[in-house]
């Protein structure tokens, strides 16, 4: 089967431009029951992603995520490593960059991990913590953060501290929940991030998301078909796989995974059929679909 640091700068005027992105999201927005771990020292990486894991669904402690985020060395937790930690767990890890998209996603419910820098650009002081509110009107951020539990902070203040990171924040949700700010490729790239975490269940509950919200994304009836295949169940991969050479008569790798789930069927002749065509319409991939086809070819009695 075939499967198909960090963003924007800040602004010269940053209050201005949180101001100017009020317009369509309410002045303001507190989300509610989102868990509380104080972060031990060192531990705000752990401690942010179980508080996100829990305002999710998921009972996890600090503790547990440790291992996976924290780097000794560092004294501290990468992007990348919290990002590859939520995927573990089976819930969307979903970057996102700036106040527009921090406003939106709050005011959409969904809490967001922040990376600050608390020091100066000489002598930087990383620290994750978690926003669950804004109130533009006073101009002030909630955050649980630190040892704080709904820390208020001013919006200057923040706004400076996390303008450091290039505004760097992730949005974690289960599978079957869209980000408020989702584009459909980074959506998608989240949703083959599962896949690399062997994902599956959760894999397959998010391309059916995106399919439901993007109805005509290639790459994400794949995903999908390729998270059944991985999981033994052919028979979703085909019903899939055959919807999708409808929707996609064009592309060869439909019909070259959709030859290769027949083929494993014992439906011989039907694969037969699809190798060839996924060899006729060609591609960067025709020498996959070549190899497929003489497997077929050669397993015939």
């Amino acid at each position: 089967m075939i499967g198909l640091l960090i963003v924007n700068g800040c602004a010269t005027s940053p209050i201005k431009r949180w101001s100017h992105t009020s317009g369509d999201v309410p002045p303001k927005h507190a989300i509610n029951r989102v868990p509380f771990f104080a972060q031990e020292a060192y531990q705000c990486g752990p401690a942010s992603l179980a508080m996100a894991l829990g305002w999710s669904g998921l009972d996890i402690h600090p503790d547990t995520l440790t291992p996976q985020v924290y780097t000794p060395s560092l004294k501290g937790s990468l992007q990348p490593a919290l990002i590859a930690a939520a995927r573990r767990q089976g819930r969307i890890a979903y970057p996102i960059a700036g106040p527009e998209a921090l406003l939106k996603e709050i005011a959409a419910g969904h809490p967001v991990i922040v990376l600050q820098n608390l020091g100066l650009s000489w002598i930087p002081v990383w620290h994750y913590a978690v926003v669950i509110g804004y109130d533009l009107d006073s101009a002030v951020i909630i955050l649980h953060s630190g040892i704080t539990y709904q820390k208020t902070t001013a919006l200057k203040t923040f706004e400076k501290t996390w303008a450091r990171s290039k505004h760097w924040g992730l949005v974690v949700l289960a599978p079957n929940r869209l980000p408020a700010t989702a584009e459909e490729q980074s959506y998608v790239r989240a949703l083959i991030g599962l896949e690399k975490a062997r994902q599956w269940t959760a894999a397959v509950e998010g391309y059916q998301t995106a399919i439901s919200r993007w109805p005509q994304n290639l790459s994400a009836y794949i995903g999908l078909s390729n998270s059944y295949y991985a999981q033994d169940d052919l028979q979703s991969a085909r019903r899939v796989l055959q919807k999708t050479s409808m929707l996609f008569p064009e592309e060869g790798v439909v019909f070259n995974n959709l030859a290769q789930v027949l083929w494993e069927q014992g439906n011989t002749q039907e694969a037969l059929r699809a190798a060839r065509q996924a060899v006729k319409l060609g591609g960067p991939l025709v020498e996959q679909y070549r190899k497929t086809l003489n497997e077929i070819l050669a397993d015939e009695p």
